[in-house]
């Protein structure tokens, strides 16, 4: 029997780091409003080619937070919802975190 380790799969980081990773992430005080998606994704990649792999983890966190209340999505800088969106965006919490 193995144990539980950081990984959900095979290389990719457990969905409650890449979550911390994007709320460590907009949460710094020197943080502007929003932040790029391939911001997490290269704080947890292994290598600096491997970031974009984990672009789609970082959308389903994204999308949990928002759904929790944690965070904002964000497209052409206004708050969009989390189940119902496209394209290019950005990740901020909401403003009464700030």
């Amino acid at each position: 029997m193995s144990t539980p380790d950081a990984s959900s799969k095979a290389g990719f980081p457990a969905e409650e780091a890449v979550e911390a990773a994007i709320l460590a992430l907009a949460g710094r005080p020197d943080a502007p409003r929003s932040i790029d998606p391939s911001e997490p994704a290269r704080a947890l990649a292994e290598g600096a080619e491997d970031w974009q792999r984990l672009l789609p983890a970082v959308r389903r966190a994204a999308v949990r937070l928002a759904m929790a209340g944690k965070l904002v999505i964000y497209r052409k800088g206004k708050p969009v919802d989390p189940e119902d969106f496209r394209g290019v965006y950005r990740l901020g919490l909401p403003q009464d975190q700030v």
